[in-house]
């Protein structure tokens, strides 16, 4: 990546006086994890700065740095800048309308892993090809000669492993290994990491795999593995985060090109989860037909309607 966008994104963070960071809804381990990494650097160069999530973020998680900052509403929209991370739509920001409509004054740069969707920032730094976000920001950090102090290297590090399903994606690289291995060494505790975001599992949480375990099939005509959640099936205390899990635990299923997990939500939505480990699988082509996208291997979408269970199987009413 040229790392001129690198520098030009630190520039326009220095000359800011009234910063807005924001991630997508429903946010996982690396989108906290990239806020919180930027909010480091903007304490760090004492600016004023909100950090903004539609939802508030899962309680795995408040072991990372800056995480009592989040806010999700706001009461003004009068930042100089606005710095969205981790985002593949806008539309998940729930800032749509307020992003874009801003004054020319107003400018959006944006961090990213997943593909390209549309336009809405004056700079965008992107790379497909990363293990996660986070990974992007230590490699902004490094160009820009900052120092990487303790706490980005946790969350840069919980970034990297919670975006690999703890290094088993095959978008995990040799720099990807690489970069976690440097923030050991700055301090980051992986320990502490994977026990908060994978070994903290409530009862609750392994019933609900469990009855996901129970509803799996695979479809012999396309070699797909498809498991349903209906709102019976779900215990309220589990977390989104907890069954975006359960899709990454499935990909390793044997001798089948992925899977699919459906799980009814709140307000008549419907979220899928698809997942492959086959190298020459992307499950991102048809999270897109289905309104959503994501990565190769780690895609999503969202749907209106309720599950329901015939004796031909499952349907959406």
């Amino acid at each position: 990546m040229d790392n001129s966008n690198y520098l030009k994104a630190y520039s326009l963070i220095k000359q800011a006086n009234n910063i807005l960071v924001v991630t997508h809804d429903q946010p996982d381990g690396d989108a906290l994890a990239s806020v919180c990494t930027l909010a480091e650097l903007l304490q760090l160069l004492t600016k004023q700065y909100i950090i903004f999530c539609h939802d508030q973020p899962y309680h795995q998680f408040n072991f990372l740095p800056n995480i009592e900052k989040f806010k999700n509403q706001l009461d003004a929209f009068a930042f100089d800048l606005i710095i969205v991370l981790d985002c593949g739509s806008l539309a998940r920001t729930k800032l749509t309308e307020q992003i874009k409509n801003r004054n020319k004054n107003q400018l959006v740069i944006e961090f990213d892993h997943h593909p390209k969707t549309e336009n809405f920032s004056d700079l965008e730094i992107r790379n497909p090809l990363a293990a996660s976000t986070t990974e992007i920001l230590y490699n902004f950090l490094k160009v820009n000669k900052i120092k990487i102090n303790k706490a980005m290297a946790t969350c840069i590090l919980t970034g990297i492993v919670t975006d690999t399903f703890n290094f088993l994606y095959s978008a995990t690289s040799s720099a990807t290994v690489e970069i976690a291995s440097e923030m050991l060494a700055l301090g980051a505790r992986l320990p502490q990491i994977m026990e908060n975001t994978w070994r903290n599992k409530s009862i609750a949480t392994m019933k609900t795999w469990g009855k996901a375990l129970s509803n799996l099939q695979i479809n012999p005509k396309y070699n797909f593995a498809v498991t349903v959640l209906s709102s019976a099936d779900i215990e309220s205390e589990v977390s989104d985060e907890e069954l975006d899990g359960m899709a990454g635990f499935l990909s390793n299923l044997h001798n089948v090109k992925g899977i699919l997990l459906l799980r009814q939500q709140k307000d008549n939505l419907i979220k899928g989860s698809l997942r492959t480990a086959q190298a020459n699988i992307d499950v991102s082509k048809l999270a897109l037909l289905l309104g959503g996208g994501g990565h190769a291997k780690a895609s999503g979408f969202t749907t209106e309607g309720r599950l329901e269970k015939t004796d031909n199987g499952w349907k959406i009413n």
